[in-house]
């Protein structure tokens, strides 16, 4: 029923919220309501109420108190909607008053430390945590649309693997043993695709024992999903066809603003390799040893894991120097082999990879790539990965031996996409950091005053 029918037919409605504001003027008291889809004015009145139940409202309600009002609507004079009160509720009673200044708080810690605070007070804050559940209902949307079922893998992993990174590492009493915080779903999703499963999907938390800084968050969302006699060209197509899907559903447009930066997402995106990029800064890969990179690395003022190999090398001077230069929508493609033990080779080049990148103003979106299932190769890459470790490579790959041998019982060829979920939100919300678009980050503690 609209406002004008309920006012018209004075039928009493039942509201509740947060109260506000409070404002008295005599004998009346007009507060703000507020719940999570807006606020309403409703008016108190002593002669409403009688003199008991107004002065208890003013003897023990506050600001920030829950409250349910009953009355009925009228519009006052100056044109607001509003709840003549005819009696109320103390639904829940703040101990703390609300701050008075937070909102444009100078402190950003402070906003994160205390978000409930932040997201009561900054209601473009909200909004944006708001998109973020409309993306991620987007692309489940699109997967299930295109035949991919949601799954679940295990959090806690006996043996981490899946990507390049330090893990978190804890014990379970039960069996007592050491285990780990995954850092990525990969290797057991591939399981799924060797049990006959070929399109699958997961969006959850990996966690990474590494730095914090506006890219990177310890604990951070990610999409993976895996497709059976797919390669990443087919991915590439998919990418671009789910980023439309998103915007349009969401934004009803593929342009954006990030950081006052005009980006245009409409497809098709440019594909570059990854060589080529590095020839723009002076580093032809194929024609330097692992030392001589590493010599020009440190010349350039790129710090090098003195375990790295010569791929990471590159990587790590490609970051630097190559892709905070890329705005618009680019995939990053043809990788030397060396950097990607759980990718397929590229078919016309064997030293190269069957893989990309999506780089959006310089952050990495995407990872994807044709997976390898050859269990030969892949158990000696991994090999390869876990001499790097013995050197004291901590991020190097470790090997899965029940993995290997889940493959060694047949997987189909296989294309494999992994998405990070928060800087996708942080493009799409316009944040400057990763810690903007996650609900509770992970704090320094506060040092004690004492």
């Amino acid at each position: 029923m609209g406002w004008d029918k309920l006012v018209a037919g004075e039928k009493e409605v039942i509201l509740a919220g947060r109260i506000r504001s409070m404002r008295g003027h005599g004998g009346m008291i007009f507060i703000d309501v507020e719940d999570a889809t807006g606020k309403i004015q409703a008016l108190l009145k002593k002669d409403g109420l009688g003199e008991k139940g107004y002065q208890f409202f003013i003897d023990n309600f506050d600001i920030g108190d829950f409250a349910e009002i009953r009355g009925t609507l009228f519009i006052t004079k100056r044109g607001e909607k509003t709840v003549a009160v005819s009696n109320y509720k103390m639904l829940a009673k703040a101990l703390l008053p609300l701050p008075e200044k937070w909102h444009g708080l100078q402190d950003v810690e402070e906003r994160y430390r205390k978000r409930y605070l932040d997201l009561i007070f900054n209601g473009d804050v909200r909004q944006k945590f708001i998109i973020r559940g409309q993306i991620i209902k987007a692309i489940r949307e699109f997967l299930e649309k295109r035949g991919f079922m949601e799954v679940e893998t295990p959090t806690l992993q006996t043996i981490y693997g899946g990507a390049t990174a330090r893990p978190f590492k804890t014990h379970l009493n039960a069996y007592d043993m050491d285990v780990y915080l995954r850092i990525s779903k990969e290797l057991h999703l591939k399981r799924l695709m060797v049990a006959g499963f070929e399109k699958v999907y997961e969006i959850g938390k990996d966690f990474r024992n590494e730095g914090v800084d506006k890219q990177h968050n310890p604990d951070f969302t990610m999409l993976e999903f895996y497709w059976a006699y797919a390669t990443y060209k087919d991915l590439m197509e998919m990418a671009e066809e789910m980023f439309a899907a998103i915007l349009k559903e969401i934004f009803g447009k593929t342009k954006i603003t990030y950081q006052g930066k005009q980006i245009d997402l409409t497809p098709p995106w440019p594909r570059v390799e990854f060589i080529e990029l590095l020839k723009k800064v002076k580093i032809d890969y194929w024609s330097q040893n692992r030392e001589n990179l590493a010599a020009a690395a440190k010349k350039m003022g790129v710090e090098v894991n003195k375990a790295a190999g010569k791929a990471e090398i590159a990587d790590e001077i490609y970051k630097k120097y190559c892709r905070s230069d890329i705005i618009g929508p680019t995939f990053i493609i043809h990788y030397p082999v060396e950097c990607k033990p759980l990718a397929k080779r590229l078919e016309m080049d064997s030293a190269m990879l069957a893989n990309f990148q999506l780089v959006i103003n310089g952050l990495e979106i995407v990872n994807a790539y044709s997976e390898q299932n050859d269990p030969i190769e892949q158990a000696k890459r991994l090999k390869e990965q876990e001499e790097m470790f013995k050197k004291g490579f901590e991020e190097a790959q470790r090997t899965d031996n029940d993995f290997i041998e889940a493959l060694e019982y047949g997987m189909p060829p296989t294309a494999g996409f992994g998405m990070g979920i928060d800087r996708l939100v942080a493009l799409l919300t316009d944040s400057n950091a990763l810690r903007e678009i996650i609900l509770f980050p992970i704090m320094k503690p506060k040092k004690s005053k004492n």
